[in-house]
Order: C-alpha cells, then sequence, then structure tokens
C-alpha cells in the first residue's frame, strides 16, 4: 500500500495508511502513515471494540490535513487487551521452563526448543507444511548461531554467502516460526495476541532476542546496529519493555 500510495497521490488522489511494521513503512516513505503498535493482523486493535476503532480510524485520516509530506506518526495509545469471551478457553499449550536469570541463555533455550520438537512435529503434520528453515538449518543449529553470535559479533557465519545480517535474519525468523507454530498446534490454539506474549514474555527464546538485540546495538558494524534497532525485537515490544 505504501508505494501504491505514490501513485495515487501522482493522480492527484490524497492517501493516508496504517502501519504495522514501522520499519517497512519508513523504507517505503509513503506519503502518508501512522503506524500503530498492534499484533501483524489487527491493523484496529482488537475486535468489537468500535470506539477504539474509531480513534484509530480518526487518527489515520487526521494525517490527510498535513500540509506537507512524508508524514509517518506513530499511534501512542496501545490496543486495549482482549475481552474475556475472546480468551475464554485458552491456555499456554506448554509447561516450559520459565526464563532464565542464569548466564547459560545457550544451554536453557535449546533445552526449551527440545521440549517444543513433538508439538512442532504436529504443527506441520496437520499443515502439511512449515515456514520455518529459510536459513536451511534446524531449530538447533540456529540457535546455537544465535547464542555464539551473542558472546561474540565476530564469528563466520553458517553459509559463505551470508553477511551476518542476513544471516541473523533467517536464523531469528526459523526460531520465531518454530515457536509459534509450535504454539499454535496445542489444543485450543491461542489467539495470536495471547501467542505473542507468550513469545516474547515467557520464554527463554524471548529473552534470547533481547539480549541479541543488545549485542547488535553494541557492534561496530553499522549494519548490525541498524538490525538490531528495527528488527529484532519489534518496537511495539521494545516499547512497552
Amino acid at each position: 500500500m505504501g508505494a501504491l500510495g505514490h501513485f495515487l497521490e501522482d493522480e492527484g488522489i490524497p492517501t493516508t495508511q496504517i502501519s504495522l511494521v514501522r520499519e517497512h513503512t519508513a523504507v517505503m516513505n509513503p506519503p502518508r502513515a501512522l503506524w500503530v503498535p498492534f499484533i501483524l493482523g489487527r491493523p484496529f486493535g482488537v475486535p468489537n471494540d468500535a470506539a477504539f476503532q474509531r480513534r484509530v480510524l480518526l487518527a489515520v485520516l487526521a494525517l490527510l490535513e498535513a500540509k506537507s509530506g512524508p508524514v509517518l506518526e506513530d499511534y501512542a495509545e496501545d490496543a486495549p487487551r482482549p475481552v474475556e469471551q475472546e480468551m475464554e478457553g485458552l491456555a499456554c499449550p506448554f509447561s516450559l521452563s520459565r526464563r532464565t536469570e542464569d548466564t547459560d541463555l545457550a544451554y536453557a533455550l535449546q533445552r526449551e526448543i527440545a521440549e517444543l520438537v513433538p508439538w512442532h512435529e504436529l504443527a506441520r503434520k496437520e499443515r502439511g507444511r512449515t515456514t520455518a528453515g529459510l536459513s536451511a538449518l534446524p531449530a538447533e543449529a540456529a540457535a546455537k548461531f544465535v547464542t555464539e553470535f551473542i558472546a561474540d559479533t565476530s564469528i563466520p557465519t553458517y553459509r559463505d554467502d551470508l553477511t551476518p545480517v542476513g544471516a541473523l535474519r533467517l536464523a531469528c525468523h526459523d526460531l520465531k516460526a518454530y515457536y509459534l507454530e509450535a504454539a499454535a498446534a496445542q489444543p485450543g490454539a491461542q489467539a495470536a495476541m495471547q501467542a505473542e506474549q507468550w513469545f516474547w514474555r515467557e520464554t527463554v527464546i524471548g529473552q534470547v532476542f533481547f539480549e541479541l538485540r543488545k549485542a547488535c546495538l553494541s557492534s561496530e558494524d553499522e549494519a548490525l546496529r541498524h538490525f538490531g534497532a528495527k528488527n529484532v525485537v519489534p518496537m511495539a515490544v521494545t516499547a512497552r519493555a
């Protein structure tokens, strides 16, 4: 939609849009955009909250009043929690070890991944596919690369054709896909918002991603610093943290 906005504006049609991934919108640089700190797939927050949705809609329409652009504004209000009826019957699918304060995150992460194996196998069997695997590494190997990178950002990548940023991007994608697919396989699968909260607040992998962000931000490599700031942990999550 960001790219399409430029064409419509060239024809004299003013445009405005909602952004769920701020860094992508910043690159596209559309004429007007409102970034909202909500989970993917819910650009207006939670269902059945007409008052909140109206406030979001009015905020994005208000950007049409801007005298010049491009405009990229942040919506200051977080989405309300889902109503009880939406969450009824949902529960965390796993008795995972809680996030750890130990220094050995690598061991804790490998243990957590092992606990999810049967759930992810079930998810792959039921769907007939998986979105994990862009790195061509199994989850255990992707986790090993990430935790070793946190300890030493100069380690070689697992593929000669990948830069450090490229290798991290694929490994992180695969790990998150592995976890969320496993979460979706449980009976009475979690709502998207609950699964995201579980991933970032209750798992070792969430803690590892925060540590990876710190490692990237402290790097002398500008590309790694940019990746750490924009791509490791969603901006909505870092804002709440």
